[in-house]
């Protein structure tokens, strides 16, 4: 009977996530339906103003072409019209001249017919009629002005659609996600040499495999990549999975994407558990402040009389009159000197890296892990159940690894950011320089219980960064050292 409902469970579990995935894939052919009807008529619509820009430069073009021609034609008129004036007038004054010497002829007195002869050849001399140049200044032809559209006809018919560039191929082989930084790698199934530039656009995601239409978060688009190659840097993996997808582009036209790719991203993510800070603690997701005010209350009044005058309690004393009553977790408030705060997120296996910002004017703090089981009284470092790295700036500067009370000098520069990591299985526990990777301090030990992040401010505050994978030179450092032997590795490394 129960193998039976096993064999039943794993059977409608089966379904379960095929109906998803059907599911799913109907989604996505719904929307690209959608976006099939949607993008034709963007399209048809750009096809109408692609045709009215081109109808407008033929109607600019055709302008142009008759006022050229009116221009010239009016030009010939006004060349012609002149020289026909000319013509006209000279035209009139030479039949004037003949008709006065033919009437010349029949003048019978020999000085009379002189005078007259005289005359006559004087007005013949200056008559305008011999100096005309009987051809024409301008011809009618007009063929300079003719047009042979042969070739542009010829070209029209042969307009049709840009050719689509095809969709890029990612390689995820090539593809590589390390140092928060995810570098994704694609090629063209075939050369193109129109291609102009890519478009990369990347998402979160917490599911594998192909994207998903529904409760996802919108594409980041990155253009003009010129490279077949991208790097996205700096980034926080606060989620499992990330889709990535290419398009490849020319100069007018996007081609379409290419199959999604999903690439692990997975990172140690958590915050600050505000139920186990102390109460002279500000907590505010990944970010811890001391908070003076928070042990001003009803007790100060009695127990105060040491800090009267004082704008800020002692360190040494937390009361807690005014507070409202703690929001209780899986374990009680931090009390007394320890003034700590454990994130929310245990660690039971794997290696992981997070890093701490201490503000300039912190007096002390502590960064390191401690068990579940650290007492409410505890101060990390002091118990065996925490490790830690401690920095003090009161009084006399001071930094230290502290395991069980036991206290290691570091005769190291604190760091402006201190990276943790913490490999679980491998039982180890190491400080670095966040910037330059130089390792401050190891503890080897083994774990026998998950364990928290744990942190304590006195008079200042931290800044946590999660979601960070283990960077690729901790890595590099982790395998040296964990190769180093004999002296060498007892300067580094204690045993607990």
């Amino acid at each position: 009977m129960d193998s039976q409902k096993e064999a039943l469970q794993r059977i409608i579990s089966t379904l379960a996530n095929k109906n998803d995935e059907i599911q799913n894939f109907i989604d996505t052919l719904n929307q690209t339906l959608k976006g099939v009807q949607e993008n034709s008529s963007n399209i048809l619509s750009e096809l109408d103003e692609e045709f009215d820009s081109l109808y407008s430069i033929l109607d600019e073009v055709k302008e142009r072409m008759i006022n050229s021609i009116k221009q010239e034609q009016a030009r010939k008129s006004q060349e012609l019209q002149s020289q026909l004036s000319q013509c006209n007038n000279a035209l009139e004054n030479s039949e004037e001249l003949l008709e006065f010497a033919t009437r010349s002829l029949d003048i019978k007195e020999t000085e009379e017919f002189s005078k007259a002869a005289r005359q006559i050849k004087d007005r013949v001399t200056m008559a305008s009629a011999f100096r005309l140049s009987l051809k024409p200044k301008v011809s009618d032809n007009m063929t300079h002005l003719m047009v042979d559209f042969s070739q542009e006809r010829q070209m029209l018919q042969t307009l049709k659609f840009l050719p689509v560039p095809k969709a890029p191929e990612i390689d995820p082989v090539e593809c590589l996600v390390a140092d928060n930084a995810v570098t994704v790698t694609w090629r063209m199934p075939e050369e193109d040499n129109k291609i102009d530039h890519f478009i990369l656009e990347y998402r979160k995601t917490n599911f594998d495999g192909l994207p998903r239409v529904k409760d996802e978060r919108c594409w980041d688009i990155i253009d003009n990549i010129k490279g077949t190659e991208y790097t996205l840097s700096g980034l926080r993996f606060d989620s499992k999975y990330m889709n990535f997808r290419v398009r490849a582009c020319n100069k007018a036209v996007a081609g379409e994407c290419s199959d999604p790719v999903t690439l692990e991203t997975k990172a140690l993510n958590f915050s600050l558990d505000s139920s186990s800070s102390h109460l002279n603690l500000r907590v505010e997701d990944t970010c811890v402040e001391w908070d003076p005010t928070g042990g001003k209350g009803q007790e100060s009044k009695v127990k105060g009389k040491e800090n009267k005058g004082s704008g800020t309690p002692s360190p040494k004393r937390t009361s807690v009159g005014s507070r409202p009553p703690a929001v209780r977790g899986s374990r009680d408030r931090f009390t007394g000197e320890s003034y700590t705060v454990l994130g929310d997120t245990a660690i039971e296996s794997g290696q992981h890296y997070w890093e701490v910002k201490a503000q300039k004017d912190c007096k002390s703090y502590s960064v390191g892990v401690a068990y579940k089981t650290l007492g409410k009284f505890d101060q990390l470092g002091k118990t065996n159940t925490s490790w830690c790295i401690h920095v003090n700036n009161w009084l006399q500067n001071t930094f230290a690894a502290k395991h069980n009370n036991k206290v290691k000098a570091l005769d190291v520069t604190v760091p402006e950011r201190i990276g943790v990591f913490c490999d679980f299985d491998g039982g180890q526990l190491s400080f670095y320089d966040a910037n330059s990777k130089q390792l401050l301090y190891s503890f080897k030990t083994k774990f026998t219980q998950p364990v928290l992040p744990g942190f304590m401010v006195w008079c200042g505050g931290l800044s946590l960064s999660t979601g960070m994978q283990v960077p690729s030179a901790v890595r590099t450092l982790q395998k040296s050292e964990n190769g180093m032997t004999g002296s060498a590795s007892s300067l580094n490394i204690v045993t607990q």
